[in-house]
């Protein structure tokens, strides 16, 4: 069966540009995910993300042994269903720092990815429940919101924080990204604003977009160096589709050069080393890996001030009854709905640290769970100049990848890492939080030197689920993709998701990627570009 166009990956780009090349009734779409529906009332409940990076909905893959993290292997939750990241994520809506894009455009020569271009593309997907202006939209599908109901300690954390120097802002993406504050959402409703509810579920009923899950291609089919298709494994069977026009591949940062070196399309030496056939010897396919890694203090509360003590079945179940028949109470809330900006290297030129405050202990994969309630305080260096790799194992389209963030390779890395750290502990510890906070458990009292935080470090680091830059997109040789997406070398083939990005955003990656993927599908359909914004 032919289509116009088969896009690969319904993740976070993926359901954009179904969309939005759907929305022409002209063009016979098709979209395929390896993973499965969105169906599970966990993933419309906004503190549902407790559960995701535990394994729901995920591929189930770590990351080689890092080298510069005393050997570590870190869990690497990247998802597995319709929606992709978008669906599993903790909904934060940020956009990172103008610098970021403009960076894109001045040192990448990525012409037309500027902080003025895109910012029209951000507006345009957004459905804002309080901001209209320069900076924020509403009528788009995608939901922006800010918490529901906030617990008392998430205030006084904002008030610690000022008390630490850092200053309130409102909206980080605004004018200005630095300071402390609540997070926008991607909910409406108090549910989950994922891009399977917000831009797919919209237009699956029309007749010429075609959506299939449980789907995993195995590779792109090329013919005289252009993509003509795919052959996925469906059920029990394999098939090969074609498309007419293009080949988009949407699978992630970490999926999708995974995919192109499974199709003889990467390093020619580590595609032998693989066992792949060389269709074309494309040597940064899986290289440039960029990854926030998190650091995150713990302190012990002086009473049931966050959310570690809904999880025994009593509270549970009220609080799930809360939510269905109100929509309020603790289900409603993100578990890291407040947070901020601000800096590590004082010479930086924008803010260089995030800040989540998490409600609660042992709420992601991998983080201590307190005996009794506690409060966690993750930071996270946002401009790591380290990089690393994504490889095959094998030329099994079944084999795990090889994934090697290569955290803190750079020095520099460490050195930001550390002092993000440090200004988590200090934080934590100010005045606004006495009535909260007993005292800090973890990494402990006890632990303040470089090499102390280190080792600390060592065992109890992890990813911020972050990935970029894989295919990376630019104007010279060195570039994966071209400024409009398409793959160097090989006609009708296109990469649009968060491994497109040359530098990984000073910010969460969703509301990038669903970026990319609107200003790709106006590229794609030869449309012209909104006009630049007036900041």
């Amino acid at each position: 069966m032919a289509y116009d166009y088969i896009i690969v990956g319904g993740g976070a780009a993926g359901c954009v540009l179904a969309n939005r090349l759907s929305a022409d009734p002209a063009l016979k779409v098709l979209l395929l995910e390896a993973g499965g529906g969105d169906w599970n009332p966990l993933f419309r409940m906004p503190a549902g993300f407790a559960k995701m990076t535990k394994g729901v909905a995920s591929w189930g893959w770590s990351t080689v042994p890092q080298k510069h993290l005393n050997g570590r292997v870190i869990w690497y939750t990247q998802a597995k269903v319709i929606g992709g990241g978008s669906t599993i994520n903790a909904q934060l809506y940020t956009r990172g720092n103008r610098r970021d894009y403009d960076a894109w455009a001045s040192e990448a020569g990525c012409e037309g990815w500027s902080y003025r271009e895109v910012l029209p593309y951000f507006v345009r997907s957004e459905d804002n429940q309080r901001l209209v202006n320069a900076y924020h939209g509403y009528g788009g599908p995608l939901g922006v919101s800010y918490p529901v109901n906030p617990p008392p300690i998430s205030f006084a954390f904002l008030r610690a924080a000022q008390e630490a120097g850092i200053p309130f802002n409102f909206d980080f993406n605004g004018a200005k990204q630095d300071g402390i504050g609540h997070y926008q959402l991607s909910t409406r409703n108090a549910e989950r604003s994922s891009t399977s509810s917000a831009f797919l579920k919209p237009a699956q009923s029309r007749k010429n977009l075609t959506v299939r899950l449980h789907a995993q291609t195995l590779r792109v089919e090329i013919e005289n160096g252009c993509a003509v298709g795919v052959t996925v494994a469906h059920g029990s069977g394999i098939e090969t589709l074609r498309a007419e026009r293009e080949v988009i591949v949407s699978c992630g940062a970490i999926g999708s050069p995974r995919l192109l070196q499974l199709s003889g399309l990467g390093p020619a030496d580590a595609l032998k080393a693989a066992g792949v056939a060389v269709v074309r010897d494309l040597s940064n396919v899986g290289s440039n890996l960029q990854d926030h890694l998190d650091l995150y203090a713990i302190s012990e509360c002086t009473g049931d001030h966050t959310y570690d003590r809904v999880a025994q079945p009593h509270r549970t179940v009220w609080a799930g009854i809360e939510y269905l028949l109100f929509k309020t109470g603790p289900v409603t809330s993100t578990l890291f709905e407040t947070g901020g900006f601000w800096y590590a290297d004082k010479q930086a030129r924008s803010p260089d640290i995030q800040f989540h405050l998490g409600l609660g202990s042992g709420i992601e994969a991998g983080v201590t769970q307190m005996q009794n309630p506690g409060v966690t305080l993750n930071s996270a260096f946002l401009r790591p100049r380290s990089r690393g790799t994504v490889r095959l194992a094998s030329s099994d389209p079944k084999a795990a990848p090889l994934i090697d963030p290569n955290y803190w390779a750079d020095p520099y890395d460490r050195e930001c890492a550390l002092k993000g750290l440090r200004l988590a502990r200090e934080i934590l510890r100010q005045p606004a939080l006495k009535p909260f906070v007993l005292g800090e458990r973890l990494p402990g009292d006890d632990l303040n030197t470089d090499e102390e935080l280190e080792k600390y470090a060592y065992r109890s680091c992890k990813t911020d689920h972050h990935p970029a830059g894989t295919c990376a997109m630019g104007s010279g040789p060195e570039a994966v993709v071209t400024p409009d997406l398409k793959l160097r070398g090989i006609d009708g083939l296109r990469v649009v998701d968060a491994s497109v990005m040359p530098f990984v955003p000073s910010c969460n990656t969703n509301a990038p990627t669903i970026m990319v993927a609107e200003k790709a599908s106006d590229i794609i359909l030869g449309k012209q570009p909104l006009p630049p914004a007036n900041v």
